[in-house]
This record gives structure tokens, C-alpha cells and sequence, in this order.
């Protein structure tokens, strides 16, 4: 359970506000960073800990994981190149660690915040240079602001080694837009000029802190990655204990940002299930939410959102939106009854299922989120079996059989996409949920920087469609299904410029999980050539229902 530091603020639990009186929400948070942090800080030995009361009570403050230090994880950190930076924000938004930030100030602010700032560092001269070397002209926050009458802005990128764990996914991301604005430099003690590579990060991050967030000005509303820009978007501040580039983090962080941006820092909540998002999310004594969350069982998360959704209504609080977050156990499996009882009842409840086709958290087993033929613990390739001999079960497609529900199926990758699942969904009237593909390192066998490209991969190759179905479209599944966002959406599979065939097996070829069906001279296995078919089949069965396919449509 964590807490808003405020006491009697919206969102502070009724168990402690009512039932608790002498607990001070506001003093413990203080003790809390005082003790318990400094002590982890000084690692000290186990007797010299202070007891914590909050522990009794599975409390921990917000935002505790600002201060966990991750800038000697890796050898090598992002290096900003401003001269080829367009302030796309693709690097801001698919950073699973907040540690790489943005923000838009008109140039004489800038000019001005780096001058106080420099004369207040030993080296003014070179705390000058670095800081300018921050910001880049770009068309969209410069020239586009000065045609409505602002005065053109720098766009600056900065990165928080405290927080960055190496994992070179903004680089990958920036290089395949062809930007090339990052590149990863290593981690050296004494750099050309003298200085440590982290000593210049650090003191171009403490600049960064004295910047006031971005004015709306300077905020394109039709471009939504710049909603991570917003005064209140950063509310899933950095330091979790999610491996390097972790899918489930990307995820995680642009829901907070787009509910926290659009409905205030007070106007969210999340209910949790138990998985890895609750595991990298309270590293004790590091919470890196800054909403209010509560952790329930791996199958009941959404009967306790049913709980609070009735509480904060009897309250005269309807406004406030409520997120269920689970994986594919919570929400696939174990759980999938007390999901589907919640869609069905029509509550103004949320959900974000982090589909990473494995159960990642409990070792790698198979889940009903599996692809067909997939090797995993628990369903090993091996002379008999060859790997995972189910079919994936369709989630969003039972759950737009449930009718009045808002249902998307959608990626971190596809920024737009997604953001706009979130805000869809939190303007929807009722139940919605929000399939993620949320790609895994370990258990997916793709490296740290691999998330963005495979989970457009798994778009590209229709193992994971993009779709919205809004019941507010009309009475049809026709009306109210769009495919919108899909490469070729009338096509059976989509191609690449010079005519190849972007297939299941094309993704399948680019992760480990299906290695072992491919021979060495690239020969694919009867079991995973089956599962292309199944992908095949699931692709026709939504282009039917979006009314792209049938006897009636001329293809």
C-alpha cells in the first residue's frame, strides 16, 4: 500500500485516515526519508536499522525510489547530440526508468536559468557549456510556437544517470526514426576535459531540476507524446527494480503520465495484482509511484477495485479514475473470473493487462497468454514435445464479447496508439480494459534494447494486432471495431518495401523463446508454422469483424 504525502488528501486509505487517528501520514513520510532511506543509503548492518511502524502496516511512501542509485549498473549511458534532435520525444516516452527527460522553455528563460545556474558551480565556464549543449533548435518547439506569437523555445533532452540503467533502448528507438540525436558513450573517470562522465551528468541533471516544467504553449495537444511533458506527468518517478528495458515498465509509466496529466495528481489511483509490476514496484524501501496503490492477490485485483469504485462513489469522488494493473495470471488466468464479473457488473473501473505471453514473475511458466509452440519453463522443447502445444487465448476478443465494455489492444511502441487507449478509456462511461504488449528480456530471449522494435514487430508480423473497440461507435461490432493503426489492414500479412513478407515466423525468428523451431538452415518446425496459421486465422477473425473481410467486401 502506498500513500499521498498530504494527510486527508483524496487519496489517503481509509484504514489509516479512520481506523488509525495517531498515525500522521505527513510526519511518517518525513521519518520515513529521513530513517529508513538514510540508513539503506548507508548500509549499515542489519541491528543498526531502524524499526520502521509503517511496515506492520505494508506502507510505504511515495516516490521513495527518486533516490535509488542505479549510475554504476552500467558501463555505458546515452549521449544527447542536439544538432540532430527534431523533439520527436519517441527517447522521453520509451524510457522504462524515467531517466531520460525533456523539456521546452523559450530561449531567453533558458539563457537566463543557465547563467544563474553556472555561477553557482565551481567551474562556471563549463557548467555553461554543458547545460547549453542540452537544448536543441528544433521546427516543432521553435518555429511552430513563433507562428502563433510565443517566442521560439529550446527543446532540451537530459539524462538522470542516477536512474538510467544502460539499457540503450532510446538509442535503438532514435536510430531507427534516423534521427541518430543519442548514441551510448562509456562511463569513464576522466573524460578529454578532466571530468568524470557521471560527475557532468549529475550536474547537468541538478540544472535540469531548476527548470519549471513546460508551458502549455509550448505543447502540441494532437502530438500525445508530448503529454510527458505535462506539470503532471512524471508520476512514476524512476529507481524501480524492473530489469534493464523492461517492456512492463514502458507501459506502466505512460498510463500515470496520461491519467495523472489529464485528470490532476490527486484524480488516480491503482489496484495492483501480484506480479512482476508489484515486485519491481516496492523494492522495499523504494516506491516509485507517486499514485496512490494498493497490492491485492494475483486473482482478485479487480473484485478490490469493485470495493474502492464503490467507496470513492458513496464519497462523492466519480471523477477519480481507477486503475487495475496484472499480468497475464491476474488477468488470462487465475483471474480471468473476477475480470470478467467486474466488466460485467459496469463499473467505472480501468484495467491495464501487461501481456508478456509468460509468467514472468513466477519463473517463466506458460500461461493461456502463450503463443502456440513458445518454449517456456514448464513447457520445454524437447523430443516429445515441442514446446507450448495450446492455442493463445484471445483476451480482447472475449472481452468484447462481454458488449458494453471499452476494450483496446495496443503497444508502447505505437505512442499515439496507446495514449490514446488511455484517454479513451478514462473518458469511457463503464469497465474498459487495455491489452499491453509488454515485452520481457529474459524470458522473451531479446536484448535490453529490444522492446520498442519487437513489440512493433509483433504488430507488423499480426501476432499482436493493434485494435479499439468502442461501444460509443454505434450498435454494430462493425461500428464499433476499428483496426485503425495496423500496416495493410485489408492484407493477410503486411510487407516491407521491397515485397517481403512480414509473417509470424518473421518475428518468431527474432526472439529465443522460439528458437529451437527454426533448423540451421532456417527450416521452421511443424509446431510454430502451425502458429503462424493460428496468427493468420486470429487476423481474419478481426478483419471480419471490423468489416474489412467477408463475402461482402471487395478486397
Amino acid at each position: 500500500m502506498t500513500l499521498t504525502k498530504e494527510p486527508g488528501t483524496p487519496m489517503e486509505t481509509h484504514a489509516i485516515a479512520d481506523a488509525e487517528h495517531l498515525f500522521d501520514v505527513h510526519a511518517y513520510v518525513d521519518d520515513f526519508n529521513d530513517a529508513v532511506l538514510g540508513a539503506y543509503a548507508a548500509t549499515p548492518g542489519a541491528d543498526a536499522l531502524p524499526s520502521d511502524r509503517g511496515v506492520a502496516r505494508s506502507i510505504v511512501p511515495p516516490g521513495t525510489a527518486a533516490t535509488r542509485d542505479f549510475s554504476h549498473l552500467a558501463p555505458k549511458i546515452p549521449e544527447f547530440i542536439a544538432d540532430r534532435c527534431v523533439g520527436c520525444m519517441s527517447c522521453v516516452n520509451t524510457c522504462p526508468d524515467t531517466a531520460i527527460l525533456a523539456v521546452a522553455l523559450g530561449k531567453s528563460k533558458v539563457a537566463e536559468r543557465i547563467s544563474e545556474f553556472a555561477e553557482s558551480e565551481p567551474v562556471p565556464a563549463r557548467a555553461r557549456e554543458t547545460a547549453a549543449a542540452h537544448f536543441a533548435d528544433t521546427r516543432k518547439y521553435g518555429e511552430v510556437p513563433a507562428k502563433r506569437g510565443h517566442e521560439p523555445a529550446g527543446f532540451g533532452i537530459f539524462v538522470d544517470p542516477v536512474h538510467c540503467k544502460g539499457c540503450g533502448e532510446c538509442v535503438e528507438v532514435c536510430v531507427a526514426l534516423g534521427y541518430d540525436a543519442l548514441r551510448m558513450v562509456d562511463k569513464v573517470p576522466e573524460g578529454r576535459d578532466g571530468e568524470a562522465t557521471l560527475s557532468r551528468y549529475e550536474r547537468d541533471m541538478r540544472f535540469f531540476r531548476t527548470l519549471p516544467p513546460t508551458p502549455p504553449e509550448y505543447r502540441n495537444e494532437k502530438a500525445l507524446a508530448d503529454l510527458m511533458l505535462g506539470e503532471h506527468a512524471l508520476g512514476y518517478v524512476g529507481g524501480a527494480g524492473s530489469c534493464s528495458g523492461c517492456g512492463e515498465g514502458t507501459a506502466i509509466r505512460m498510463l500515470v503520465a496520461a491519467t495523472r496529466q489529464m485528470h490532476g495528481p490527486e484524480g488516480m489511483g491503482i489496484v495492483a495484482s501480484t506480479g512482476c509490476n508489484t515486485v519491481f514496484g516496492s523494492t522495499y524501501p523504494y516506491n516509485p509511484y507517486l499514485v496512490p496503490w494498493t497490492n491485492s492477490l494475483f486473482e482478485n485485483a479487480p473484485a478490490d477495485a469493485l470495493g474502492i469504485r464503490a467507496r470513492w462513489d458513496q464519497d462523492g469522488h466519480p471523477e477519480r479514475r481507477l486503475w487495475v494493473i496484472g499480468g497475464d495470471g491476474a488477468m488470462y488466468d487465475i483471474g480471468f473470473q473476477s475480470l470478467s464479473r467486474m466488466v460485467a457488473s459496469g463499473a467505472d473501473v480501468k484495467v491495464l493487462v501487461l501481456d508478456t505471453q509468460v509468467y514472468s514473475n513466477t519463473g517463466g511458466q506458460a500461461s493461456t497468454a502463450s503463443f502456440g509452440g513458445q518454449v517456456t519453463k514448464l513447457s520445454a522443447f524437447g523430443k516429445a514435445q515441442h514446446g507450448r502445444p495450446e492455442r493463445r487465448k484471445e483476451l480482447g476478443r472475449i472481452l468484447m464479447a462481454h458488449g458494453e465494455v471499452f476494450v483496446a489492444q495496443t503497444t508502447p511502441a505505437h505512442v499515439n496508439h496507446f495514449y490514446r487507449a488511455i484517454l479513451d478509456a478514462n473518458a469511457y462511461p463503464g469497465p474498459a480494459v487495455v491489452v499491453v504488449y509488454a515485452p520481457c528480456q529474459p524470458e522473451h530471449g531479446i536484448a535490453d534494447d529490444a522492446s520498442n522494435r519487437q513489440a512493433r514487430l509483433a504488430v507488423d508480423s499480426r501476432a499482436f494486432p493493434l485494435f479499439v473497440y468502442d461501444p460509443r461507435r454505434g450498435p454494430t461490432i462493425r461500428e464499433r471495431l476499428s483496426l485503425q493503426g495496423n500496416p495493410e489492414p485489408k492484407a493477410d500479412w503486411s510487407t516491407l518495401p521491397d515485397g517481403a513478407v512480414v509473417d509470424f515466423l518473421t518475428f518468431a525468428r527474432t526472439e529465443g523463446r522460439f528458437a529451437p523451431h527454426f533448423a540451421a538452415d532456417g527450416t521452421a518446425s511443424p509446431e510454430i508454422t502451425a502458429t503462424r496459421d493460428e496468427r493468420l486465422a486470429n487476423w481474419h477473425v478481426l478483419q471480419e469483424l471490423a468489416g474489412i473481410r467477408g463475402p461482402e467486401v471487395t478486397r
